[in-house]
């Protein structure tokens, strides 16, 4: 099993043609009230390093806390698999900036810059595979503007 830890920090980089990319896992869940809780997404790790994701992009934090901004303004229902909506509801969003860290009185590096959201599951079905491991992160469905950056 690969610990949250492990996806937030820096790691050797892997030997060339062995990459694996992982997913941020369900950290937290409540049986008794269907909640589940994690990181939607993690832009910069918390040695700094920007993260990039399974789709090969970057986000900057700044597009990524005014996207948590718009999805808890617009949308707050979650799905199952894009599929099929209604099963959830957003009940908790917090995108993890350094200015918010600081102002929470935490050391710089001790969280990542992220998006943690909880989910109140509504429909049983799902909360079984949640609960069973076939379910067992969140992805957060979006449309962005792909941007060459340079590399330095």
């Amino acid at each position: 099993m690969i610990a949250f830890n492990d996806l937030i920090t820096a790691t050797p980089p892997p030997a060339e043609g062995n990459v694996k990319k992982h997913g941020l896992r369900i950290a937290k869940s409540d049986d008794e009230r269907m909640l589940a809780f994690g990181w939607a997404s993690v832009a910069i790790r918390v040695d700094g390093e920007q993260i990039e994701d399974w789709q090969e992009d970057m986000i900057d934090p700044a597009d990524l806390e005014n996207a948590a901004y718009r999805f808890v303004e617009l949308y707050r229902e979650g799905g199952e698999m894009h599929e099929r909506g209604g099963v959830a509801v957003l009940v908790e969003s917090c995108v993890f900036t350094e200015e918010k860290q600081k102002a929470l009185g935490l050391e710089p590096g001790t969280l990542p810059v992220g998006w943690w959201i909880g989910f109140h599951v509504t429909d049983r079905d799902v909360w079984e595979k949640v609960k069973s491991g076939e379910y067992t992160m969140f992805s957060i469905e979006g449309e962005a503007e792909r941007v060459e950056v340079e590399q330095q």
